[in-house]
């Protein structure tokens, strides 16, 4: 038995809308086109996948189990037709970069230095994410590779660890701790401590908090409100701490000060890919970037 793709479409289709009708308006079928291709699919497989009711269409385990694969199928299918059309044209090998807030620009610069200095046929396209739609991209076959920090891969993606970046301490240039060069965890307990994702739901911020509870206290957290700008901003015009990566001293054109955090403690840098996805220029970024 083969699948059919396009039948694998309706199903998450039918899945996301979680009705008939709004799925086929959406993929511009009639519902009973929609719905015959859905029950052919079921034949197929063998097993029920949804189940109709008046309040609408539930996804039935099976089918579920069959949306998470068909999603990594299409991103493979869509990662393979892009490749094969590159090659056709005779077009020079696009990297398409994904990285998500957590990561900076001056690290996404350190890391490219190597690759396209020995590979100048390489050309990176570089798109700025949050963590959902990174994944979302990765699954899709929109983006070859993912820069993260602690994101739990979902199914079908592979996480591999680049290297480690050192975590200090950024401070507004008006805080009280910005007349000092260096600091030590457990002296921060009673400060408020600025996160990016939503605790027990982001595996960064869970990551920063943990380094918290290993240094013997509970912080206080609160998600900035700049989502998508370089960590260091944050905790401008604030009375709040965060995590960076950057380098100690004066930051933000003067508005914010990095301290030294004392012991060292480290942030991993993460990349996500779709493993049976063919990319050469993927295989040669990851050769190259060991921090």
């Amino acid at each position: 038995m083969r699948l059919d793709l396009n039948k694998l479409d309706h199903l998450i289709a039918v899945a996301e809308e979680g009705s008939l009708t709004r799925a086929a308006a959406r993929l511009h079928l009639s519902q009973q086109a929609l719905s015959t291709s859905i029950r052919v699919l079921e034949r197929e497989v063998g097993v029920p996948l949804l189940e109709r009711g008046s309040a609408g269409v539930t996804v039935l385990p099976a089918g579920a189990a069959l949306i998470e694969d068909a999603r990594v199928l299409n991103g493979v299918a869509r990662a393979a037709l892009r490749r094969a059309r590159h090659i056709g044209r005779g077009e020079t090998q696009a990297l398409r970069i994904g990285y998500t807030p957590a990561v900076t620009g001056d690290e996404l610069v350190t890391l490219l230095a190597p690759v396209t200095e020995a590979h100048p046929d390489i050309t990176p396209e570089i798109h700025q994410r949050y963590p959902s739609e990174l994944t979302a991209a990765l699954l899709a076959g929109d983006l070859d590779i993912g820069l993260c920090r602690a994101m739990t891969p979902a199914h079908g993606l592979t996480r591999t660890t680049l290297g480690q970046h050192r975590l200090h301490i950024a401070v507004a240039s008006d805080h009280p701790l910005a007349a000092r060069t260096s600091v030590t965890l457990p002296e921060l307990a009673h400060e408020t401590f600025l996160v990016w994702g939503t605790p027990g739901r982001s595996g960064y911020a869970d990551l920063l908090i943990d380094h918290c509870r290993n240094a013997g206290f509970e912080p206080d957290t609160e998600r900035t409100a700049r989502q998508g700008t370089p960590p260091i901003t944050a905790v401008i015009g604030t009375r709040n701490i965060a995590f960076v990566t950057t380098p100690p001293g004066p930051a933000a054109g003067g508005q914010a000060h990095v301290l030294t955090l004392e012991p060292p403690i480290h942030a991993p840098l993460h990349a996500l890919y779709l493993p049976h996805a063919t990319c050469p220029s993927r295989t040669t970024f990851l050769s190259h970037v060991r921090l």
